[in-house]
């Protein structure tokens, strides 16, 4: 979790009007072998339990936009607006990673940081490494949801196999 960014994130500054994915950093690393991280509650701990060789990450430079649609009282769209979430707003879209992370023990994500990760083991992309890790817990009776200690030591043992 800590650590200087991966040296290709260097090469940029400045905020970018880009969303996460769009930007050239993450391109570049996609290019290399990298994905971004899984988003979504289940997966919010693999930056603290994925083999630190397999795991980087770059500030987020990106964009984060609020829209704003108004109706007419049929539902049809009448105007929509959008604008970049102001800097205070930002901290408000991680309360659910942070309180999953407090639940399990596990301080805060570094704020403005986007991970990325390497498969490990015999897979070809991150995503089958969470359907193996999928399938182990389900063998093993462990449970994904709601998020867990077991899960995520499970997760944890079974990263570390993979990567040796």
């Amino acid at each position: 979790m800590d650590g200087t960014p991966h040296p290709l994130a260097l090469r940029r500054t400045g905020r970018s009007e880009q969303e996460p994915d769009r930007l050239p950093e993450i391109r570049e690393l996609e290019a290399l072998g990298w994905e971004p991280a899984p988003e979504g509650l289940t997966w919010v701990f693999l930056p603290y339990v994925w083999p630190p060789a397999a795991c980087t990450w770059i500030p987020d430079r990106s964009t984060h936009w609020a829209v704003e649609t108004r109706l007419d009282g049929h539902g049809h769209i009448l105007d929509v607006e959008s604008a970049p979430l102001p800097e205070a707003d930002l901290h408000d879209l991680d309360w659910e990673a942070e309180e999953a992370l407090t639940g399990l023990g596990l301080p805060p994500s570094p704020p403005g940081r986007l991970w990325l990760l390497r498969p490990v083991g015999p897979f070809p992309t991150v995503e089958a490494v969470l359907d193996h890790i999928r399938a182990v817990a389900r063998d093993r009776g462990v449970h994904e949801t709601p998020l867990s200690t077991a899960f995520v030591t499970l997760t944890r043992a079974e990263l570390t196999a993979l990567a040796e």
